[in-house]
C-alpha cells in the first residue's frame, strides 16, 4: 500500500542543519500495521510529518520517495496532495489540545472531512459525525457534537481527533500516539475499531508509539528509531521474543510493572544525540555498554540476522547472532524502597466529602439551572511518602480533582467539603496563606504544550515559580538548580535557552516535571506526568520520583491511566467513576482482589507485554 525508500528529512536550526530522517526505508503492506518506536526526539512524528508533505516551513525532504498504491507522493503538486490527505492518507496527531480549531465545535471539524472527502453532505454529514463520535467512545455524541475542544477533557478530544482522521475511511493511517491520552477501556476500544477498519477495508496503518503492550497487541511488523536512523526492523513477535539490538533490549528492560515493584527501573543513562552533527560511528554508542572502539570508527549497516529481521549494530557485522536479550541494561536494577510502615499519625492531605460543581448558565442573565457535578462527594487520605494513584475513565473527575485541591477553580466552580493540608483548610486560603501552601503542594499538567508559556525561555520557565516561592534564593542558586533539574529529568543543558516549541512532546512534559520540582514541594499532584513519554525517560522519572519520596518522603497524587506505572509505583489506588469513588484501599488489594465491577472491567482491558525469558 505504501513504500518508503531512503527517505531524509532535513531541518534547519540555530544550531545547523538537523537531519531528523536518515534515509528510512520500510514497505506497509494493505491490512498491516507497522509501529515506529523509539526515544522521544528519535524522528518519529518527523516522519509522519514528511509522508504528508506537512513539514514546518524551516524543513524539506532532501532525498527519497514515498510510494502510495503506486502514486508517487514527493512529486504532487499542492493541490493534489490536498486530495491525498484525508482521503487516501489521514493522521491522528500526537497532541490533540494543539491540533483542533479551538474556534469550531468539534462536529464542524468532523464535518468538513466528510464533505470534502466524500459525497455526504448537509445533515447527513452531520449525522455521519454522530455516528463516528459514537464509535470512539464519546458519550451523548448528539448532545457534545456541539461541543467546543475546550469543553472536553484531555481523553475526549484525543477521541475527536481519531473521529477526524477516520471519517473518510482512508486507505493508510498514521497514528501518531493515537491511545495516548486515552484510558485503558477507550484505548482498547480505538484499537478495537482501528482493527476492524484494517479487517474490512485493508487500511494499512503506521502506529507511532512509546507503548510497547499496544504494539505488541495490534503491530504485525515494529521498526525501532534511534536518532533519525530505523536500528532494528522485525515481525513484531521476533522482536518481542529476541531483541537484537542494545537499545531494544534496554528499552524493555525500562518498563515498569507489577515486578519490577521495589526496584530501581533500568534507565538508559544520557539523551537522544543532537541531529545537526556528522556522526562518524554508532549513534547509539555514547549510551551503550556494550560499545568497543569498533562502534567509534564508522556507522554500521542495517544488516539481516534472519530472513525477517535486521539490526544496524557491530555486533551483528559478522553474521554471528550474539544477542544481548540476557545482559544487563545501563542501571542495573535494585532495591530503592524500604518496606513502607503503615500510615500512622495525621495525614499530609485529608479529604472528606470534597464535591466540585460546575454552573450550567443559561439565558440572557446567564442564570444558575442546574450543575454539572464533576466531583461529587470524594474522601481519601493521603501520608507523606506515600503515592496514591487515582484511576479511572476520561471524564471522571481526576483531574479536577487535583485542580480543586491546588484551588485553581476559583470563580469558575462551586466547591465544597474538607481538604486539609497538614491539618490546615486549603479552601479559603488567601496571599501569603496560599502562597504558603504552593510552596508544599505542586501541579504536573496533563497537557504540557498548553501548561508552559511559549514566551518564556526553558531557565525563566523553571526559575520563575523558585522565584516568586521562594524568594530568599538568590540568582546564582536558582540557575545551579535548574542545571541539575535538567540533568535529572534526562535534557542536555543546552535546553535552557529554548522555547517550548522547540521540543517534542515527550521533552516538553520533562520541563513540566522539572518545573514542578523546582520548589521541592512536599506534595506534588501529577496529572498524568508520564504519558507523553516513551519507556526509557518514564524510567528516569520514575527513579527520580522515587528517589524524592525516599529522601524527602515527597507525597504523590498520581492520576493516571497506565496500569504498569500504577503497579509499579502506587502505595494506595483510589478509583474514580463519573465524580465518585467507586473503590479505594492499598494496591496489592486492588490489584489483586478488585471489588468492584468498574475496577475489573479496566483490570481486564489492560494490554500486557511478555517479557522475553
Amino acid at each position: 500500500m505504501i513504500a518508503i525508500e531512503q527517505l531524509s528529512t532535513e531541518l534547519a536550526s540555530d544550531s545547523g542543519m538537523v537531519r531528523a530522517v536518515d534515509a528510512l526505508s520500510l514497505t506497509i503492506e494493505s491490512g498491516q500495521t507497522f509501529a515506529l518506536v523509539g526515544e522521544s526526539g528519535c524522528g518519529k512524528s518527523m516522519t509522519a510529518l514528511s509522508l504528508l508533505r506537512l513539514l514546518p516551513d524551516s524543513g524539506r525532504v532532501t532525498a527519497g520517495t514515498v510510494t502510495l498504491d503506486g502514486t508517487e507522493l514527493m512529486g504532487l503538486p499542492e493541490r493534489s496532495m490536498r486530495n491525498i490527505r484525508g482521503r487516501r492518507i489521514s493522521i491522528i496527531f500526537q497532541e490533540p489540545a494543539t491540533s483542533l480549531n479551538p474556534v469550531m465545535t468539534v462536529g464542524q471539524q468532523i464535518v468538513e472531512v466528510i464533505e470534502r472527502h466524500t459525497a455526504l453532505s448537509g445533515a447527513a454529514a452531520k449525522a455521519k459525525a454522530v455516528q463516528w463520535l459514537e464509535r470512539v467512545g464519546i458519550a451523548d455524541a448528539a448532545r457534545r457534537i456541539d461541543s467546543y475542544p475546550f469543553q472536553m477533557s484531555g481523553g475526549q478530544k484525543q477521541r475527536v481527533m481519531v473521529a477526524i482522521a477516520l471519517a473518510a475511511e482512508p486507505d493508510v493511517v498514521i497514528a501518531d500516539e493515537p491511545t495516548t491520552a486515552l484510558d485503558v477501556t477507550i484505548q482498547a476500544q480505538i484499537l478495537d475499531l482501528l482493527r476492524a477498519l484494517q479487517k474490512s477495508q485493508k487500511m494499512a496503518m503506521l502506529l507511532i508509539t512509546h507503548d510497547l503492550a499496544v504494539v505488541a497487541q495490534m503491530a504485525h511488523r515494529v521498526a525501532l528509531m534511534y536518532a533519525g536512523q530505523i536500528v532494528e526492523v522485525a515481525s513484531a513477535p521476533a522482536f518481542f521474543a529476541k531483541p537484537r539490538h542494545p537499545y531494544a533490549v534496554n528499552l524493555l528492560d525500562a518498563l515498569p510493572d507489577a515486578q519490577q515493584r521495589g526496584k530501581r527501573l533500568a534507565a538508559i543513562a544520557g539523551t537522544v544525540p543532537p541531529l545537526h552533527q556528522v556522526f562518524a560511528g554508532c549513534r547509539f554508542a555514547d549510551r551503550c555498554t556494550d560499545a568497543s572502539a569498533q562502534c567509534l570508527s564508522a556507522p554500521p549497516a542495517l544488516v539481516a540476522v534472519q530472513a525477517d529481521h535486521a539490526v544496524r549494530c557491530v555486533l551483528y557485522q559478522a553474521g554471528q547472532d550474539q544477542s544481548l536479550a540476557t545482559r544487563n541494561a545501563v542501571s542495573s536494577p535494585g532495591v530503592v524502597r524500604a518496606p513502607l510502615a503503615p500510615s500512622t499519625g495525621v495525614p499530609l492531605l485529608q479529604v472528606q466529602d470534597y464535591r466540585v460543581w460546575f454552573p450550567i448558565r443559561k439565558g440572557l442573565l446567564q442564570r444558575t439551572v442546574g450543575h454539572v457535578k464533576a466531583v461529587d462527594g470524594v474522601s481519601f487520605s493521603l501520608h507523606s511518602g506515600r503515592t496514591l494513584a487515582l484511576v479511572g475513565e476520561s471524564g471522571s473527575g481526576k483531574t479536577t480533582v487535583g485542580k480543586g485541591l491546588l484551588q485553581l477553580l476559583r470563580g469558575s466552580a462551586e466547591v465544597s467539603g474538607s481538604a486539609l493540608l497538614d491539618g490546615q483548610a486549603l479552601q479559603g486560603l488567601q496571599g501569603e496563606g496560599l502562597r504558603q501552601a504552593r510552596r508544599a503542594v505542586q501541579i504536573i499538567f496533563q497537557d504540557p504544550f498548553a501548561s508552559l508559556n511559549p514566551r518564556m525561555r526553558v531557565n525563566e520557565i523553571l526559575e520563575e515559580g523558585v522565584a516568586s516561592l521562594h524568594p530568599e534564593i538568590d540568582a546564582r542558586t536558582r540557575s545551579a538548580r535548574v542545571a541539575d533539574l535538567l540533568e535529572k529529568v534526562g535534557l542536555p543543558q543546552a535546553a535552557i535557552t529554548r522555547y517550548p516549541h522547540e521540543f517534542s512532546g515527550g521533552q516538553r512534559q520533562r520541563l513540566a516535571i522539572a518545573r514542578a520540582l523546582a520548589v521541592q514541594p512536599r506534595l506534588i499532584v501529577a496529572d498524568e506526568p508520564t504519558s507523553a513519554l516513551d519507556v526509557s525517560v518514564q524510567a528516569q522519572i520514575l527513579n527520580l520520583l522515587n528517589d524524592l519520596q525516599q529522601e524527602l518522603g515527597v507525597a504523590y497524587l498520581f492520576i493516571t491511566h497506565n496500569f504498569g506505572v500504577v503497579e509499579y509505583l502506587a502505595h494506595d489506588i483510589a478509583v474514580m467513576k463519573n465524580g465518585h469513588l467507586v473503590e479505594y484501599a492499598s494496591a496489592e488489594k486492588v490489584l489483586g482482589q478488585p471489588q468492584h465491577a468498574y475496577t475489573q472491567e479496566l483490570l481486564r482491558a489492560v494490554p500486557r507485554l511478555a517479557r522475553p525469558a
